[in-house]
């Protein structure tokens, strides 16, 4: 019992008609190769089908809904990125288009997991892993990550306000001195002008000083502190960290910190918070989940 061909095998087919149509007859190729002479002749004047003619157009706003995430995002954030353009595409045929032409997410990192540690003596844990917040600048998140350099290490502070998960404030310098962090959430607060917002971090020495309670207190703000050792009670700054590392630096080594700075810079302030799509803000940026929440509010 004979198979029937596929598409591609049927076009294979009149395109070899076609190439030999000068040295035999087409009625007797079409009846050799099993195509109907009709379908030839369909094909002759539209030798791509409406459907090819459809990927095609799509296939270069997917390309570039890919190179401007600097290949982060997969099909999700490109569907979404397409459907807000105003395209009606499904999401499986953008998975398709992206899966045959290669174009594939970076992957991403593991996550260390850590034991449960013993909390602050001085500041206690008032986050409690309620990473879900009601309003902006309720709770915002601070932690330290470091950069390779050829010149040496780079050390990157930021502030993040939970609600919309938007960098509110963030410093970079050669040491993980206290008044790297201080700068971070001084930016924020001149930023944001926020009163009695809580503000969480983990158990490091900036963080544990009289320093930093007697600035949360000039400044309005309510310390939190993770227990020690345990990075899930400030995971979600964390889990930015992961994504900054995964998505710009990609383990490359700057030449110099100044360099490192000014990439840190692009992504955060024109990648990250204008128009990085995020998971848990229902696929849009920072910066639009808070344009929405304003709009809601003023109606």
């Amino acid at each position: 019992m004979s198979t029937r061909p596929s598409v591609e095998q049927v076009r294979t087919r009149y395109a070899f008609i076609k190439a030999h149509r000068k040295r035999y007859s087409v009625q007797s190729m079409c009846r050799e190769l099993g195509v109907a002479q009709s379908g030839y002749y369909a094909w002759l004047k539209q030798p791509t089908s409406n459907h090819d003619q459809e990927d095609a157009r799509l296939l270069p706003l997917i390309r570039a809904s890919f190179v401007a995430s600097h290949g982060i995002y997969g099909s999700l954030r490109v569907f979404l990125d397409l459907r807000e353009a105003g395209e009606t595409c499904s999401k499986h045929r953008v998975a398709r288009l992206m899966r045959e032409h290669k174009l594939r997410a970076l992957p991403g990192f593991r996550i260390r997991r850590w034991s449960a540690g013993k909390p602050s003596i001085l500041i206690p844990n008032l986050l409690q892993r309620q990473f879900s917040v009601s309003r902006p600048n309720k709770v915002w998140v601070t932690d330290l990550t470091y950069v390779r350099t050829w010149q040496g290490w780079l050390y990157l502070a930021v502030v993040m306000d939970l609600f919309s998960r938007k960098i509110v404030g963030w410093s970079a310098g050669p040491t993980m001195q206290r008044e790297l962090v201080l700068d971070a959430v001084l930016q924020a607060v001149r930023r944001r002008r926020a009163r009695g917002t809580m503000i969480h971090s983990d158990q490091g020495t900036q963080f544990g000083s009289d320093a930093w309670r007697r600035f949360c207190r000039s400044n309005h703000l309510e310390p939190s502190m993770s227990r020690k050792g345990n990075c899930w009670d400030n995971a979600v700054a964390e889990a930015f960290f992961g994504s900054l590392k995964k998505e710009r630096i990609k383990k490359q080594i700057y030449k110099t910190r100044a360099v490192a700075v000014a990439d840190i810079a692009d992504h955060i302030d024109s990648f990250y918070n204008p128009t990085r799509r995020h998971s848990y803000l229902a696929g849009v940026s920072p910066d639009q989940f808070e344009a929405a929440h304003k709009r809601k509010r003023l109606h």
